[in-house]
């Protein structure tokens, strides 16, 4: 069975792509997790990670950061092409599910703009 991670070219890696989300992208707080998303035009969509000690412990942070990452590979066929999506973990996302912390996610990026348009049958 082949890995099934999110490969190192979705992420975001640099503090300059973080920045430039930051400032020029639209953002959406949630209760569980704020949502900037940004549109890059080009290339597939990435993921950038800002889960601080606030939410807790690194074990706990890292649990986070694990269901963030299949939660955003999962869907990325539901996101549009070229947007960088940061995702700031707030304290309650310790607690939550991961399908809730999934729901968070969809409607950041809805009001953000970055979802494909479902269509009709």
């Amino acid at each position: 069975m082949g890995r099934q991670g999110l490969p190192p070219q979705a992420r975001i890696r640099k503090a300059a792509d973080f920045e430039r989300v930051r400032r020029e992208g639209k953002y959406s707080p949630g209760p569980l997790l704020g949502v900037a998303a940004y549109d890059r035009g080009e290339g597939r969509s990435r993921l950038g990670l800002a889960v601080s000690g606030r939410v807790g412990g690194a074990v706990v942070r890292n649990t986070i950061k694990r269901r963030l990452r299949e939660a955003f590979r999962r869907n990325q066929g539901a996101i549009l092409p070229g947007w960088d999506v940061v995702l700031v973990a707030r304290p309650k996302a310790a607690a939550a599910t991961f399908q809730a912390l999934q729901e968070n996610i969809f409607a950041g990026l809805a009001r953000a703009g970055a979802l494909r348009r479902k269509e009709k049958p």
